[in-house]
């Protein structure tokens, strides 16, 4: 077996044994178990590409049963999330109590740092995105509502995501690795979007209170000002007219800090600059500084704390468009 460049395309598939095909799960996602009724005649493949923090891949493959244990869990346990979405034949994924039974277009998000299954019972198409959980932007107990529930690619956002994601690998496969960055990114604000439409669906609330506005605005009021290291509550607060308490209220009502959101932002926009080939020769510390962190020590600390990594290793491993596939020889 050996590892092959193959982009995310339609047309042949290679198809590799039971034995083969587990190992290629467990390499492209986290450890996992598997069991199948049919070893001998069983076919599968995975095939992905890596864009930044966000890995893509496209798994075809015979009826089976995959399992992330409690014993894989202590194996390896990187605080991932994984969306689903059924592209041919079905799928029953359950976590957290819940089951979601997918067909094509249906997508659906779990946790690898908790127990999961996914049930094929027929021949099946899936693509999985995978990412860090820090990366998606909607609150924790929001995430704790939508694990393993069904989120339909005909209605609402779903509508949007499902074809993106549909064409995604053929997309990044043909991209300049700044363009595939980008695409990565984007992918992950759609799906928070989707995510924060189910929330508020589920939640009875109509799609965008007057409470919704006024914190759409000041993150995004936020987001413009990232780079200014003069932002602080009282300055958000003022531009808004709203006392700093009400401000605190605001972000704490979603589990989070002002504070805590400007610091994620600001290392998320790092992060991206570190992966981006237009910034390969600034010095990591003035990539920091453009940001608002302008100790450089600190920003290493802070950035490993949130990406596993310091910036400067993350730059080193950062590919912006790998692909990988296993095969039989």
């Amino acid at each position: 077996m050996e590892a092959v460049s193959s982009p995310i395309r339609p047309g042949e598939r290679l198809l590799v044994s039971f034995d083969e095909f587990r190992e290629s799960v467990s390499d492209a996602f986290v450890p996992l178990e598997m069991t199948s009724a049919d070893h001998d005649d069983f076919r599968g493949v995975v095939r992905g590409a890596t864009v930044g923090a966000v890995r893509i891949s496209e798994v075809t493959a015979a009826p089976h049963v995959i399992r992330r244990t409690p014993r894989t869990i202590r194996a390896a346990n990187p605080d991932y999330f994984k969306l689903g979405l059924q592209v041919g034949g079905c799928c029953v994924l359950a976590q957290d109590g819940r089951e979601a039974a997918l067909t094509p277009g249906d997508f659906a998000i779990y946790d690898t740092t908790r127990p999961y299954q996914l049930s094929f019972d027929d021949r099946f198409r899936m693509l999985v995105v995978m990412f860090p959980r820090n990366l998606l932007r909607v609150p924790p107990d929001g995430i704790a509502q939508l694990t393993a529930r069904r989120m339909s690619g005909r209605q609402g956002l779903g509508a949007v995501v499902t074809p993106l994601l549909r064409g995604l690998g053929e997309q990044i496969a043909d991209a300049s690795p700044t363009v595939a960055l980008h695409l990565g990114d984007a992918v992950l604000d759609l799906v928070a979007a989707a995510f924060a439409e189910q929330l508020h669906l589920a939640d009875g609330l109509i799609p965008r209170s007057r409470g919704d506005e006024l914190q759409a605005r000041v993150t995004a009021f936020i987001d413009e000002r990232l780079a200014d290291r003069e932002l602080n509550l009282q300055s958000i607060a003022a531009a808004h007219h709203i006392s700093v308490r009400h401000l605190q209220k605001m972000f704490e009502a979603e589990g989070d800090t002002v504070s805590g959101w400007i610091r994620r932002r600001r290392l998320d926009q790092c992060r991206r600059d570190l992966a981006d080939p237009r910034y390969r020769e600034l010095p990591v510390s003035v990539i920091g500084a453009r940001w608002g962190f302008a100790d450089a020590a600190h920003f290493s600390r802070l950035f490993k704390a949130t990406h596993g990594s310091t910036p400067r290793a993350y730059r080193a491993e950062a590919t912006p468009l790998t692909e990988t596939a296993r095969r039989i020889r």
